[in-house]
């Protein structure tokens, strides 16, 4: 019974992590992107980041 209580309780710690990220594309989303290291970037997050930001809207300025 202990081990159903475990499994049920990893669903909300995971909704309660992916709460709190911001929206992909979002400003918030890309100067979050800008400082972590590219390194670690996926190739969806990097093709999103160029989607977003590199070929943005002139009139958005750039992460900061």
């Amino acid at each position: 019974m202990k081990r159903a209580g475990s499994a049920a309780s990893v669903p909300s710690v995971g909704s309660l992590l992916l709460a709190r990220a911001p929206e992909v594309g979002s400003e918030a989303w890309c100067r979050a992107m800008d400082e972590t290291p590219n390194g670690v970037w996926t190739v969806n997050q990097a093709a999103a980041f160029a989607r977003h930001w590199l070929l943005r809207a002139p009139d958005r300025d750039p992460p900061q």
